[in-house]
């Protein structure tokens, strides 16, 4: 063989090599991507899955109060939607910096730190429960500040005292839900949740709709369907389902409670901000011209994001406790992988739920209502519902790579920046200056989220993955260390 044919020879097999190796790496990257999807929707789908049970509890407890009467129907209906949406936002944000310390400790296999961190967050989340009390205490005069009427007002101040109960459930379900769903046992979630969700039907249908106890007893269904989920979590968590993260109770717990008192108030602001941001919607078209029909027409778009929300948050606590995981193993790769994963694979159900509204925006509203004008508002906010949705599903989940990393702090002021002082404003000035009415308030409401996921996404992918690793090492460390 000439020195030609040897060169051939020695190409074609570097072609070929190259070829395999090419073959190689995209085999890796399916083999990594379809591992890195079973590992998140372990997570998200029983997330998704016991987030929509809770929701459900509400939503069932208003359906049956409206067999009372329309006073009580609407007491219940703000009760929950105001007072209980604000303690609800603040304690389950609050309670994601136990996504961050036990994702991380629990990457890094000191299992036996999960459980102090499980006992701090119960002494800090509870505290600040207690002093949430007065919006219960006082919701009546909050509500007639608000513009309520004084029958609604005085009515709604009643089962807010009688939703107390339900209020101080929320530090123990919200902190045990964490707890467990960062060491991948959400199928135990799904279980308790589905099972509590089935005996608050029972419940409800028996106490409200046969024996007619009143928006009291409706208030006491909620009440005690919630505490029975908290025991069941709790006796799952201390009876030897965890065997490995709950060691007993302990006075260790009590160490470092400022520096998690700090995390959790910037977790707690961080969600507060974005749970509040969209109800906003309804408390302005009050002001509107053809008010009934505003509302109306967007209690239903807004019940629509509300249930659709409940998935992305679903990602949004796996995307959270995958990254934590990562980061405590010292995995910085594995981290920014799971990050890439999580964020494709939400936005894939956002795309499959905005080409259902835009391509059904009718038919979604005659779930609700047979009223023609109220179905024509609907049909003219559906684009609008459809991109709030499609953003809705990728801001969460880099909320949640924020939560797994510690930047909550960060978080919660690009959420005061974007929501209150470029989404609200813009939509003032495009709905009342500029006379676009609802559509221009929601137009800039949107441009707020926009904005907010424009920087959470220049902030992830400018995000040095080793550092964060480091530090979660160091944090993890310096822990166990204050133990002994």
């Amino acid at each position: 063989m000439g020195v030609r044919g040897e060169q051939q020879q020695h190409l074609l097999t570097s072609t070929s090599e190259q070829n395999q190796e090419e073959e190689l790496n995209a085999s890796s990257l399916l083999r990594q991507t379809w591992l890195e999807s079973k590992k998140l929707w372990a997570i998200a789908g029983p997330s998704i899955f016991s987030r929509l049970a809770m929701f459900s509890m509400t939503v069932i407890t208003q359906s049956f109060s409206g067999h009372l009467s329309d006073l009580d129907l609407a007491a219940i209906s703000i009760a929950s939607t105001v007072i209980i949406a604000i303690t609800f936002g603040c304690l389950l944000g609050m309670a994601s910096a136990l996504e961050t310390l036990c994702g991380q400790a629990y990457g890094a296999r000191q299992y036996h730190m999960l459980g102090i961190y499980l006992q701090r967050s119960w002494i800090v989340l509870f505290s600040c429960s207690i002093l949430l009390l007065p919006l219960f205490l006082f919701a009546t005069p909050i509500l007639k500040l608000m513009g309520q009427t004084d029958a609604v007002a005085e009515q709604s101040g009643v089962v807010a005292m009688w939703l107390i109960p339900m209020h101080l459930s929320f530090p123990f379900q919200f902190t045990l839900q964490r707890f467990l769903q960062s060491q991948v046992k959400t199928w135990v979630l799904a279980y308790i949740s589905g099972g509590a969700l089935a005996l608050h039907v029972f419940v409800s249908w028996f106490f409200v709709y046969k024996l007619r106890v009143g928006i009291v007893g409706a208030a006491l269904t909620l009440d005690f369907s919630w505490w029975v989920t908290v025991l069941g979590l709790f006796v799952y968590v201390v009876c030897g389902g965890c065997a490995d993260s709950w060691t007993g109770f302990s006075g260790q717990a009590f160490v470092g409670l400022w520096e998690f008192f700090k995390l959790s108030v910037a977790s707690g602001v961080m969600v507060l901000l974005e749970n509040f941001y969209y109800r906003v919607l309804i408390i302005v078209s009050g002001y509107l011209h053809n008010t009934e029909v505003a509302v109306d027409a967007l209690s239903i778009c807004i019940t629509i994001f509300g249930w659709e929300s409940m998935i992305p948050l679903g990602f949004l606590a796996a995307a959270g406790v995958r990254v934590a995981n990562e980061l405590g193993a010292g995995n910085a790769k594995g981290a920014k992988f799971a990050t890439t994963i999580s964020v494709l694979s939400s936005l894939m159900v956002g795309l499959l739920f905005w080409s259902i509204i835009i391509a059904f925006p009718e038919n979604l509203a005659m779930i609700f209502t047979s009223s023609t004008s109220v179905i024509e508002m609907v049909n003219d906010l559906a684009v609008l519902l459809a991109f709030t949705i499609l953003f809705n599903c990728i801001q969460p989940v880099l909320s949640g790579v924020a939560i797994g990393s510690g930047w909550q702090a960060k978080v919660a002021f690009i959420n005061i920046g974007s929501y209150y002082l470029v989404g609200v404003p813009l939509g003032v000035l495009l709905g009342w200056s500029l006379h676009f009415g609802i559509t221009g308030i929601w137009t800039g409401m949107i441009s707020g989220t926009v904005v907010q996921t424009f920087i959470l996404a220049i902030i992830t992918l400018r995000c040095e993955w080793e550092k964060e690793a480091q530090k979660a090492q160091i944090l993890i460390t310096k822990e166990a260390a204050s133990r002994h």
